[in-house]
């Protein structure tokens, strides 16, 4: 059975705040690449294209994690409380909104084979 999280982190930054935000989480990325279950972990801003023209917040984190105990651990590393509590839930803070949800590749009801 998969153990993988997928996180699918997105900000909505307050007018003009853009870049902050962005490099902010930029930040973030070098030591979480350093952590063992970290399989992928990198902040995207959004482009125009006609093929895929939907709806998002303009910065998006797109993360993959070994198993969930190394995503929640990694959620609780001070640098990466220190973002959300700085920009995100502070009054004066860079960000207007952020959307931050987590899936599995599991399907429903998998009878995976026991080992």
């Amino acid at each position: 059975m998969s153990s993988k999280i997928y996180c699918t982190a997105q900000f909505k930054p307050k007018p003009g705040k853009e870049e902050s935000v962005f490099q902010a989480l930029q930040a973030l990325e070098p030591n979480a690449h350093r952590e063992d279950a970290c399989i992928q972990y990198t902040v995207t801003r959004k482009i125009d294209n006609p093929f895929a023209d939907g709806t998002s917040y303009p910065i998006v984190f797109h993360e993959i994690w070994a198993d969930r105990a190394s995503f929640e651990a990694h959620c609780q590393r001070r640098e990466v409380q220190a973002f959300f509590a700085d920009y995100v839930e502070a009054e004066d803070g860079d960000v207007e909104d952020a959307n931050v949800c987590v899936y599995t590749d599991e399907p429903a009801n998998f009878d995976a084979p026991k080992l």
